[in-house]
């Protein structure tokens, strides 16, 4: 897989949620560290993600705002 986006995380799908219409996957890229990400229903059904399965975060932005 060829991809342009710098960042991307490998990690354990931890929980996914499936709605109507969207799936929440939360991906653990490290012990006590986890991303989560909102995709279609229809991309996690094609992606076969499944609890314990391994997957890729990939974090692609225009923009990232910093706070504190």
């Amino acid at each position: 897989m060829l991809i342009s986006a710098r960042n991307s995380f490998k990690g354990t799908v931890t929980k996914i949620n499936t709605g109507a219409v969207n799936t929440e996957v939360i991906i653990e890229i490290t012990p006590g560290v986890e991303v989560a990400a909102i995709i279609t229903k229809s991309s996690a059904d094609n992606l076969q993600l499944v609890e314990g399965g391994q997957a890729i975060a990939i974090v692609k932005a225009s923009d990232v705002m910093v706070a504190v």
